[in-house]
Parts: structure tokens; sequence; C-alpha cells
């Protein structure tokens, strides 16, 4: 299969902007990747429209412009030319588009510098961001669970949240409830059970839907530091190897195990 120009064009945004992402869409199968790709750059803008700018008004117009762009493809009728947009339309029903709304939405809280107001708004946050994705992206591929897509995207959410806490910090955000070395612990310990918990219902999701899991690939491990050494968190040093990522990617992209 040929991957469109559009679809090229994602797939280099996803590249500069998310490698670990990048890695796993290369890793799946190539009828996968015009889901994935597409997908993933959308994340890729989202996620950086709030930081591109001190300017919040400005922040908000960019985030607003995706949000007018997934309303298109939500109404069903005539789609804005664009490279990431055009690809979304050719693969989101608008049911799903209307549903991605709220991972846009959710990204407002980036541009400002209030902490989270409470538990349910952190994990809101995850689920609507890392979990949103994840799920909409299963949801295209394959049959899957929704409570396992998210348990698993969640985790994932968390694990690199962790990983940005020196950088959003460094930016005069407070990104955490309780940064305390036993709130790091909590924190991790919570979301490793939660992805636990999805391993142990495998079968409910169905192999065709399996790479759009596989971007949580390093989750487990990268938990299972901080739980360890939560100090790691503040000096920036969760996470693997280049090596070791790659081989534990391949693996469960041989697999199909994440």
């Amino acid at each position: 299969m040929t991957l469109s120009e559009d679809i090229t064009a994602c797939a280099a945004i996803v590249e500069r902007g998310d490698p670990d992402r990048f890695m796993v869409a290369m890793a799946a199968p190539v009828a996968a990747r015009r889901v994935l790709f597409p997908l993933y750059a959308f994340n890729v803008e989202v996620s950086r429209a709030p930081w591109v700018t001190e300017e919040t008004m400005i922040a908000e117009m960019r985030l607003q412009w995706w949000r007018d762009a997934i309303e298109e493809i939500a109404k069903g009728g005539t789609v804005r030319r664009h490279e990431v947009v055009t690809p979304l339309a050719d693969i989101l029903t608008p049911d799903m588009a209307a549903g991605m709304d709220e991972m846009i939405a959710v990204r407002r809280w980036d541009i400002y510098k209030d902490p989270f107001e409470d538990v349910a708004h952190f994990d809101r946050y995850i689920d609507q961001s890392a979990g949103s994705l994840m799920w909409v992206a299963a949801r295209i591929l394959g049959a899957a669970d929704e409570a396992v897509v998210r348990d698993v995207g969640y985790a994932g959410g968390v694990a690199a949240w962790l990983r940005a806490i020196p950088d959003l910090e460094a930016r005069k955000r407070v990104p955490l409830l309780d940064g305390t070395a036993d709130g790091v612990r909590a924190l991790a310990r919570g979301a490793l059970d939660r992805l636990q918990r999805a391993r142990s219902n495998r079968r409910a999701i169905s192999r065709a839907a399996a790479p759009a899991l596989l971007s949580g690939w390093q989750s487990g491990a990268i938990l299972k530091q901080a739980v360890a050494d939560p100090q790691a968190v503040a000096n920036g040093t969760l996470g693997q190897s280049e090596a070791k990522k790659r081989f534990t990617l391949m693996w469960g992209a041989a697999t199909g195990r994440w």
C-alpha cells in the first residue's frame, strides 16, 4: 500500500514532534499507518498549540482553529483542505470526530498557569488527551474494549507526564497535585495498577487494534522506575536506553503485546 502525500506529510510532523509515536507507527502494519499518522500528527499539532506563544488569546485561537476543523468533520459536510485535517476526514466517522473535541478543549489547561483543581481534574486531563487518542485509533483499527484501551492510555499518559515534569516546571506550570516523593509514587503506582488490569484483559483487544495500544510500550518500565525512585522524576532521568526502547518496541509489534 502506497501512502498518500498527505499521510507522508503527517509522518514528517510526527517524526519531528513525537519521535516515540513515529517509531510505533513505523512498527505497525502499513495499512495501520494511514490511521496512526494522521491521528498522531493531529495530536502533535494540538498539543503544541498552547506552547508556541505567550499570548493566551493567540493560543486560544490556535486551539479554536482545530476545534472548528474537527467540527466540520463531525458535521459530515465540506472540510477544509489541510495536510492533517484532510486525511483525518478520510478515517473518522462524524461521531468519532464529535468525540474528539474534548481532546482539544482539555489542552486549554496548557495555556494558563493554574494548577489542577483536584484528582478528578488531573485524571480527566490525562484520559481526554492520551486515553482518547488511543481509543480513537483502536476504534478505527479493529475491535477493542474501551475500558481496557483507556486504562492503557492512562498509564501511557501518566508515564509521559512524569517524564515531562522538569520541562513543565521550567515553564512555570504546576504539573502535580502532590509533588512529594510519596505523591509521585502514589500516582505512578495507580497508573501501573491500571496498566496491569488492562494486561489481564488482553483478549478484549483484537490483533487488528493492537497497534493503537503499542504507543504505551514504555509505560510499564517508566512507571516502575518512578515508584522505585521518585527523585528520578525531578531529575528528568526516567526512561529506557535507545537500544532497550527499540528492542521492546519490536518485540511488542511482533507479538501484538503491549
